[in-house]
């Protein structure tokens, strides 16, 4: 039996996913969270072969998560299920450890599918993962400007291309308006860009947005 724990902010989602899992006879959802305390928990209390993460985590973002969860329990395997696109995280969350990487939008059978690979010891890829990873093979060293960002600073570049104000965007990630500011400030140096505006005209140039 895989032993699957789920780690998203969503309770609905959690439930879909849970539901969508519980037809699949050789998995069984042994723990919930919804936050990186609750997951911590749940780690010390119930046993965990697949973790299913999210990246747009309240507090942390779900890549720092992923990297203190390579330095606690090393031999859990972690496959993200998020919101983002897969051009914007797929390949960061396969670098920083992460054993496969799924849209929430895809095909919920792709679920079960993809645990079981990342079980087996073996990289969960879709069909346009797989395409991002052989197109960043095939290109020349030099990157993006936008791969240099921190996870941080790439979630405050995609909010505010969105039309998102900084306070909005502090909440959703439980930050202070404060450290938000400072994110965009780092943003606008690293880009080489000077407004708003202009930030969402590199994400749209981008196809970031």
């Amino acid at each position: 039996m895989i032993r699957v724990m789920l780690c998203d902010d969503h309770a609905m989602l959690r439930r879909g996913i849970r539901d969508t899992l519980s037809e699949a006879v050789d998995i069984q959802v042994t723990a919930e969270a919804g936050s990186y305390p609750e997951l911590r928990e749940a780690l010390r209390t119930a046993p965990c072969d697949v973790l299913l993460l999210d990246l747009n985590m309240p507090g942390r973002g779900g890549l720092e998560v992923l990297a203190s969860l390579k330095e606690s329990h090393p031999d859990i395997k972690v496959l993200i299920v998020s919101m983002y696109p897969e051009d914007q995280y797929a390949l960061r969350s396969l670098k920083a450890g992460a054993q496969g990487y799924l849209n929430k939008a895809g095909d919920p059978e792709d679920l079960a599918r993809a645990v079981r690979t990342v079980m087996d010891g073996r990289k969960y890829l879709t069909p346009e993962v797989a395409q991002l990873l052989a197109d960043s093979l095939s290109r020349p060293a030099q990157e993006a400007p936008h791969a240099t960002l921190s996870e941080r600073e790439l979630q405050t570049l995609l909010k505010i291309a969105t039309g998102k104000r900084l306070s909005d965007i502090a909440e959703e990630l439980m930050l202070s308006p404060k450290t938000v500011s400072v994110y965009r400030t780092r943003v606008l140096e690293k880009l080489g860009l000077s407004n708003n505006a202009e930030l969402t005209v590199y994400a749209i140039r981008n196809n970031l947005v």
